[in-house]
């Protein structure tokens, strides 16, 4: 079965944003690589962005990974505020939805505290700290499957 697996382009804040999310979920960086590991007369590299993240990797839960770099200044800047999608996590418990959103969400926007939903998930939304937004629900009927 194929997986689905969230890429956020950031403007140099990569690597601070994903040290965020590791102190948050835990665990420890699958791969990171720098523009200057990938340097090369084919692939020239600005020394102010040698040490800017060209692909770094957080392993989350069983089967996941959260995945990010940072977008090169000439190829212009991204903004987060404007980005409309979203990355949902889907919890085991209402303790494990409680921690993630109160560690994912300190310093960013809240849109929907966590709480009892109408459609009876544990369900809360906001932006991090970061511009990135994020919904954490638990579904005690949730199966695993859709």
């Amino acid at each position: 079965m194929a997986l689905i697996n969230p890429h956020i382009n950031f403007n140099g804040n990569a690597e601070e944003a994903f040290t965020f999310y590791k102190s948050v979920f835990g665990g420890e960086f699958a791969k990171v690589i720098r523009f200057k590991d990938l340097a090369s007369p084919e692939f020239p590299v600005a020394e102010k962005e040698e040490n800017k993240i060209m692909h770094i990797a957080l392993p989350i839960g069983k089967s996941n990974m959260l995945r990010a770099n940072d977008v090169p200044e000439s190829m212009g800047k991204t903004n987060e505020n404007e980005n409309r999608s979203k990355i949902v996590i889907i919890t085991e418990s209402k303790e494990e939805a409680d921690k993630l959103f109160n560690g994912l969400s300190v310093g960013g926007q809240i849109e929907g505290p966590i709480g009892d939903s109408p459609w009876g998930s544990y369900f809360g939304c906001f932006r991090d700290k970061y511009g990135i937004e994020w919904i954490v629900e638990f579904d005690p009927k949730y199966n695993g499957k859709v």
